[in-house]
């Protein structure tokens, strides 16, 4: 599956709001430089984004975008149909072909459109956000005791406890 420079630009946004995680608005320019994508080409897209009821907008000093829901309710699917249009197995009129090789090939298309669609459809924006760090067991033991973090708390066994 091939995705054009837009799909992958308001991908590549709608990931960059989920991870911010308030719904403070974020300038367009922000996004921009953060994404390294074309200010004024991706302004396009949010308000593209925006008029599908992905994104919200806010006007002034401190306007912004910011995303309509959480990164758990918005689909791939949702994002890329925003940008291209409802994903579709239209063929050109393939006049050399018998008419059953063509229905045939007609509906393994279908078929595989669907699949696709069904795919795209089951992946979130949440799905694709890095997992938080989180520190397991067996990386805790290799802590060397007394070993400090930010704020004056120690690691006894794997857990931070208030250092005295």
């Amino acid at each position: 599956m091939k995705l054009s420079r837009t799909v992958s630009y308001a991908l590549q946004a709608t990931l960059q709001l989920a991870q911010v995680g308030t719904n403070e608005p974020v300038p367009c320019s922000q996004l921009a430089a953060e994404g390294k994508m074309p200010e004024r080409f991706l302004l396009q897209i949010l308000r593209n984004l925006v008029a599908h009821r992905i994104l919200q907008s806010t006007r002034g000093v401190e306007g912004g975008y910011a995303l309509e829901r959480t990164p758990e309710e918005i689909s791939l699917l949702e994002v890329i149909e925003a940008i291209e249009g409802p994903l579709s197995t239209a063929l050109p009129v393939c006049e050399g072909l018998p008419e059953k090789s063509r229905l045939k090939l007609e509906k393994s298309l279908s078929e595989i459109t669907n699949l696709a669609r069904r795919q795209l459809q089951s992946v979130t924006l949440a799905d694709l956000m890095p997992e938080p760090m989180a520190v397991t067991q067996a990386q805790a033991a290799e802590i060397p005791a007394g070993s400090r973090l930010a704020g004056g708390k120690s690691l006894v066994r794997g857990q931070a406890a208030k250092s005295t």
